[in-house]
């Protein structure tokens, strides 16, 4: 059995997050970054800890997340969970 299937079977569903965070020397600039894992909704550990890793040793500010959640929940059906956080 794979990593991710074992991940799945454990509750584990795929969250892709975008990003957006102000360039350290143009203030006025948003960037987009695209991060994508196995991850538990709705209380996202994962995407929490990688969050707190980029505000603790990286230099670009955070501004917004938004993220997408699919979980499969029986064969061939698939549960989306979409939200977003205001960081600024």
């Amino acid at each position: 059995m794979t990593p991710e299937m074992e991940l799945m079977l454990k509750g584990y569903g795929m969250t892709t997050a975008q990003i957006l965070y102000r360039m350290p020397d143009h203030k006025n600039l948003l960037q987009t970054y695209i991060w994508q894992h196995y991850d538990l909704a709705p209380e996202f550990p994962e995407m929490k800890t990688f969050l707190k890793f980029w505000q603790e040793k990286l230099d670009g500010p955070l501004h917004s997340v938004r993220y997408v959640h699919r979980k499969l929940i029986a064969a061939n059906e698939w549960r989306a969970l979409k939200g977003e956080f205001i960081i600024h």
